[in-house]
């Protein structure tokens, strides 16, 4: 489970100290221990009752503009500071199922019922309300390949509540949490790692029933490029897709790259080349997924030639 920190401190400081403690301090988030180190910064900062009262009142006096201009995040996050390639600062909200927000809009941005590691470590604290539940577990990220359905050893840890003043450290690729809603709203502070590998680093939805990669939850903006890139790019297009697929420095980026060259091949015996050739590469997530696309369009290759549409297209040539 996340790595506990305790502390007893009840001394207050503001958001602006703790930012420039940050800045001008040792913060090292690549280093566990020194992240952790952090935790009673950020509960000196949980010990101020009014700071975010007082900010969020002052957000809505000017129509919310700083929260529209700098916030990337779904309306669960209140942003409260950000240094791009180091950290962010936030405060996240967790309504009970009994909210009206929950109610109107259901509880999908809120990760309920989600079991999902993090691709980066974070500091939370819960700063305001009983706090959200969750049944947590750990894992060996060195030990996944990253395919969906793919079998992993969860460790079921135990089921806890953030609570008011209570400090945690949620680790990059161990720590797993089945996120089940708070008893009533509440609000959790926390500081982020953010560093540009991130998005290149895969975070995992798991189904812990199963013990079992349920998907992939990393989002990239490249992935689509790659897909314009291998229809309408030519042959300068294919040919860097190639370089990608072949050695890319992410796993991930190199699936995505092969996937769209396979995509834009006019046969089926022509994809089913292009996924053999990653079958056989270094990598084990390309390989397991260039296998397993294969596999898919061998059994459904029957149905995929007497479709409807190979049928009119058939009769057009006659």
């Amino acid at each position: 489970m996340p790595r506990l920190i305790e502390t007893k401190t009840e001394e207050k400081i503001s958001l602006a100290e703790l930012v420039e403690l940050l800045e001008t301090g040792d913060f090292d988030p690549a280093d566990e221990d020194n992240f952790a180190s952090w935790g009673e910064a950020l509960k000196k900062l949980a010990n101020d009752r009014r700071f975010l009262g007082d900010l969020i009142v002052e957000e809505l006096k000017q129509s919310a503009a700083g929260q529209v201009r700098e916030n990337q995040y779904n309306p669960q996050v209140v942003l409260l500071h950000g240094v791009p390639g180091r950290f962010i600062i936030r405060a996240n909200l967790w309504p009970a199922l009994k909210d009206s927000v929950v109610r109107h809009s259901g509880s999908d941005p809120f990760f309920y019922n989600v079991a999902h590691d993090h691709n980066f470590s974070f500091l939370t604290v819960g700063y305001l309300g009983p706090g959200y539940w969750s049944d947590y577990y750990e894992y060996e990220y060195g030990e996944v390949v990253g395919y969906p359905g793919e079998e992993v050893n969860l460790r079921f840890v135990e089921k806890a509540r953030l609570e008011e003043g209570k400090v945690m450290l949620y680790r990059a690729h161990k720590d797993v949490h089945l996120q089940l809603p708070a008893d009533a709203m509440s609000v959790s502070l926390n500081i982020l790692e953010t560093s540009h590998s991130t998005t290149f680093r895969d975070q995992y939805r798991f189904d812990v029933e199963n013990r079992k990669i349920d998907g992939i939850m990393t989002r990239m903006s490249l992935e689509p490029m790659l897909a314009l890139a291998a229809h309408f790019g030519g042959e300068e297009g294919l040919d860097l897709l190639a370089n990608f697929a072949a050695a890319h420095p992410s796993d991930r980026i190199r699936w995505f790259a092969l996937r769209a060259r396979a995509a834009a091949s006019p046969s089926l015996d022509e994809r089913i080349a292009i996924y053999a050739e990653g079958a056989r590469t270094d990598s084990l997530l390309v390989s397991a997924m260039a296998k397993r696309e294969a596999g898919k369009i061998e059994l459904g290759r029957a149905w995929i030639d007497g479709a409807p549409l190979r049928a009119a297209e058939k009769e057009a040539a006659l």
